[in-house]
């Protein structure tokens, strides 16, 4: 038989002090932990959201990312001529070169980090429609004009919409903002990709973005590129690739793991101290309960469900605290481009899930040792304390 779980919730609420203070220490736990861990599913979130499955991306052999690769115009030439490549809007096949750059800008919090420039093909909206403009207009290519992502506009000096910052070695004007939908692109400014080659002095592209027309015509392009011997190039899905880019996030996690567990012995130990207390001060009652009929296990039950309870309502407060920064954005340096990427805090139901399931553990172990005490404790000698 075991004890109602009403006795444990009054007693609680009676030492409303103690509770508060036990159940704000797991919530400071917790909080940090959602946070922490949002941080490394923003940036997966932002690279994931990136890739097309109808989109490859042809780079140099051997270069893992975009910006370490080199394409000539004669190899440019002959991927675009790639079989299974769909029509862009003016009919010819739509495979756009690209190349990208890094510049070092100054923040609005004073610092500065690496910003990647992306020079494109005006086609460059057709294979990728999720970036839009919100604000002014496109880019008019050869005027040194350029569009900045919304976030980027938000977190840089000089770049918001009609300023002038220089962009290589000469000055460009911002004309338009635009929105990527959370994805890479939300981090990069764009121009036009001869503008930017003029500007930065390159002679060459760093990749050719394509769309095939199906599944099928995909694994036919990464065959043609890896079979022809002009090239020595490699083709990749753009999913793929930048799902490859998510291990940027793996230092965030285990930041976030020896966080919490540092964090976690506290709190255990908080908790323990606090259910040690509460076995102390109801000695008399464990042995009425005893007399009545409840068996050692029920006690040992009854105070580990207490210690759960109170982790689980520190958890739920720090669910709480962690909610405002809930679309949020912040950025980090990409350790594969070195540049910063632009991502959103996203507080998502199954990461308070996973917050409130380390709270239960929490509980679990700090608890079960006065819960283990608590149903040793003799019952004729627990009766005589008074």
């Amino acid at each position: 038989m075991l004890i109602p779980i009403k006795y444990n919730i009054r007693y609680l609420a009676t030492r409303w002090k103690s509770t508060l203070i036990t159940a704000g220490t797991f919530a400071l736990v917790v909080a940090t932990f959602v946070i922490v861990m949002s941080l490394a599913g923003g940036i997966e979130r932002a690279l994931a959201a990136t890739g097309d499955p109808l989109n490859v991306i042809i780079m140099r052999s051997g270069a893992q990312v975009e910006g370490q690769s080199q394409l000539s115009i004669a190899q440019y030439e002959v991927a675009r001529n790639a079989p299974g490549i769909a029509p862009g809007p003016d009919g010819e096949p739509l495979a756009v070169p690209e190349i990208l750059c890094l510049i070092n800008v100054p923040r609005r919090d004073g610092k500065t980090a690496n910003l990647q420039i992306r020079g494109v093909h005006p086609n460059a909206f057709a294979l990728r429609p999720m970036v839009r403009i919100i604000e002014g207009r496109n880019f008019r290519p050869g005027l040194r004009e350029a569009i900045v992502a919304r976030s980027v506009a938000n977190r840089f000096k000089g770049l918001g919409l009609g300023d002038h910052p220089r962009l290589g070695r000469g000055e460009f004007t911002i004309v338009g903002v635009f929105d990527a939908q959370g994805s890479a692109f939300d981090s990069e400014v764009w121009a036009d990709g001869k503008e930017v080659q003029q500007e930065f002095d390159r002679d060459f592209y760093c990749s050719v973005a394509l769309r095939a027309r199906d599944a099928a015509s995909v694994r036919a392009v990464q065959d043609y590129v890896s079979a022809d011997r002009r090239l020595k190039l490699v083709a990749k899905n753009e999913a793929q690739y930048y799902s490859e880019q998510t291990k940027t996030s793996k230092p965030v996690k285990a930041f976030a793991t020896f966080l919490a567990f540092t964090m976690a012995i506290g709190a255990c130990f908080a908790g323990m101290n606090t259910m040690y207390a509460n076995v102390a001060n109801r000695v008399r009652e464990i042995g009425t309960l005893r007399i009545l009929g409840f068996s050692g296990t029920a006690i040992m039950a009854s105070f580990l469900i207490e210690s759960i309870f109170l982790s689980l309502l520190g958890g739920a407060l720090g669910c709480v605290l962690a909610m405002p920064i809930n679309g949020l954005a912040t950025g980090t340096t990409n350790f594969e481009s070195f540049s910063e990427i632009v991502f959103y805090f996203s507080i998502t139901p199954g990461l308070m899930l996973k917050g409130m399931a380390f709270a239960g553990a929490m509980g679990v172990i700090g608890g079960f040792p006065p819960a283990w005490s608590a149903s040793r404790q003799p019952v004729l000698a627990a009766l005589r304390q008074a």
